[in-house]
C-alpha cells in the first residue's frame, strides 16, 4: 500500500471513531460510511429499515456475491476520567490510534470500504460478481438480528466478517444465548417465614441442580458452557417480605447444530425432577427476548439465541483465501473465534459460507484505552483486497 492510500486510510479510520455511535445511535456514522462509498464510486448506496449501511459495486461479468460485514455501534464510553486519551480523539501515538471502537470495529470498517473501492477501480471493475459492503447496527445488543435485513437485501454467496483476528481466518465460533430461570414462591411477612415459600431458597436449589449438569462438547468449539451470570429477587429491595419470585440469567455458548428445545431440555430435566421431589417447587426456564428501538425509528427485537457455526477448514474456498493472503506476504492461520458475532445468522441461521478476518486483537475490545496497531490496519485492508481477488477473479 502506498503512502497516500495509507494516509487515506487511517484518516478515515480516525473520522469514523470521532463519530460516537453507541447502539441505537449510529446515524452520524452509516451517513458519514455512505459519503466515502459514494466518493469512492460505488454503484449503489443505501441505509436499510434498521439503519444499516450497504454499498454495491458490480463487476463486469457475472459472478458470486461477497459480501463484508462489520458493525458500526460499539459499547460505551462513559467513563473518558480513565482513559489515557480521549476515547473519540482518536489521537495517533506511536503507531497506534486510540479510541473507542477502534479495534471493535471501525478499523475493519474503515478498511472495507476503501479495500473494495480501491480493488475495483484499479482494475476497471474487470471482476466476476457483485461486491458489499455493510456496515451494520445493533451488533452489540443482538449478534447478527439486523443482518438478517442485510443479507435479505444483499443475498451473498460469501460473507466476511471483519471482527479482529489479528488477520488470521476464522472459520467459526460458538453461538450465545441468554436463558433465564425462574423460581416462584409465595410472598409473606419476613417476621413469619414459614407462611410463604422463599423463591430465593427455590433458586438456590435450581442453581446447585444446573452446575452439576454436564455441558455439550465440540471436538473443535470446545464446551457449551452455562454460566450463571445474573440473580434477582423480586420485589427488590425486599423489606420485610419473603421473595415471591426469583429470577437468574445464565449465559449459554452454543455448539453447532444445537436446536432451541435442545438446550433447554437438560435444564427443564432438571426443574421437573425438583418439581417431583418438592410439590411446592415451581420454576421454569425460557430464552431472554429484548426489544431496542433503532435510529430510523424501526423496533428491533429477537429472542437471544445465536448459533454458532463451522466450516471445513479444507474447503476449496477457504483455501482459495488462504493462498491468496500467503502469496501477499501474509501467514494466516486457520482457527475459530471465541466470541459471537454476525456470523451467527450468516452461517447460524442462513448457512450462507462465511470467514472471519479482522484486524487486532480480540481481547482489546470493550476495553479501556482501546487501540488498533497501524500496520494492522494497513494489513487487513490489503487483505480485503486480496480476498476480493481470490473469490471474484
Amino acid at each position: 500500500m502506498n503512502d497516500t492510500r495509507k494516509q487515506e486510510l487511517v484518516g478515515f479510520c480516525q473520522s469514523l471513531i470521532q463519530t460516537r455511535s453507541y447502539s441505537g445511535e449510529e446515524c452520524a456514522v452509516a451517513r458519514r460510511i455512505k459519503a466515502e462509498m459514494e466518493s469512492l464510486g460505488y454503484d449503489e448506496t443505501l441505509i436499510d429499515r434498521y439503519g444499516s449501511v450497504i454499498g454495491t459495486i458490480h463487476g463486469n461479468r457475472p459472478g458470486p456475491t461477497l459480501l463484508f460485514d462489520g458493525h458500526i455501534d460499539t459499547v460505551p464510553a462513559e467513563n473518558a476520567e480513565v482513559w489515557t486519551y480521549p476515547p473519540f480523539e482518536a489521537r495517533i501515538v506511536g503507531e497506534r490510534i486510540y479510541g473507542r471502537g477502534t479495534s471493535d470495529m471501525k478499523g475493519a470498517d474503515a478498511a472495507f470500504v476503501k479495500a473494495v473501492g480501491w480493488f475495483a477501480r484499479d482494475i476497471e471493475r474487470n471482476f466476476a460478481g457483485t461486491i458489499c459492503v455493510a456496515g451494520v447496527v445493533q451488533e452489540e445488543c443482538f449478534e447478527g438480528v439486523a443482518s438478517r435485513s442485510v443479507s435479505a437485501i444483499t443475498r451473498p454467496d460469501y460473507v466476511i466478517i471483519g471482527e479482529a483476528s489479528l488477520c488470521n481466518i476464522k472459520v467459526g465460533q460458538r453461538g450465545r444465548a441468554e436463558i433465564k430461570i425462574e423460581t416462584t414462591g409465595k410472598p409473606a411477612h419476613s417476621a413469619n417465614p414459614e407462611k410463604g415459600i422463599n423463591a430465593v431458597y427455590e433458586m438456590c436449589e435450581a442453581i446447585e441442580g444446573v452446575r452439576g449438569l454436564e455441558p455439550t462438547n465440540h471436538p473443535v468449539l470446545g464446551k457449551g458452557i452455562l454460566e450463571l451470570v445474573d440473580i434477582k429477587s423480586d420485589p427488590y429491595p425486599g423489606a420485610s417480605v419473603v421473595p415471591e419470585r426469583c429470577t437468574a440469567t445464565y449465559d449459554r455458548r452454543l455448539l453447532t447444530g444445537e436446536a432451541k428445545q435442545d438446550v433447554l431440555a437438560p435444564i427443564n430435566g432438571l426443574l421437573n425432577e425438583l418439581a417431583t421431589n418438592d410439590p411446592q417447587f415451581k420454576a421454569r426456564a425460557y430464552y431472554t427476548a429484548a426489544r431496542e428501538t433503532c435510529y430510523t425509528g424501526e423496533t428491533i427485537e429477537a429472542e437471544r439465541f445465536f448459533p454458532g457455526w463451522l466450516f471445513d477448514k479444507d474447503a476449496e474456498w477457504v483455501q482459495k483465501v488462504k493462498a491468496k493472503l500467503e502469496s501477499k506476504g501474509f501467514s494466516p492461520e486457520l482457527t475459530q473465534y471465541n466470541f459471537c458475532t454476525n456470523g451467527s445468522h450468516y452461517a447460524g441461521e442462513a448457512g450462507i459460507k462465511t470467514l472471519g478476518l479482522g484486524p487486532s486483537r480480540e481481547d482489546l475490545a470493550h476495553t479501556v484505552d482501546e487501540y488498533i496497531e497501524i500496520s494492522e490496519l494497513t494489513k487487513v485492508c490489503e487483505c480485503y483486497y486480496g480476498v476480493c481477488e481470490a473469490l471474484l477473479q
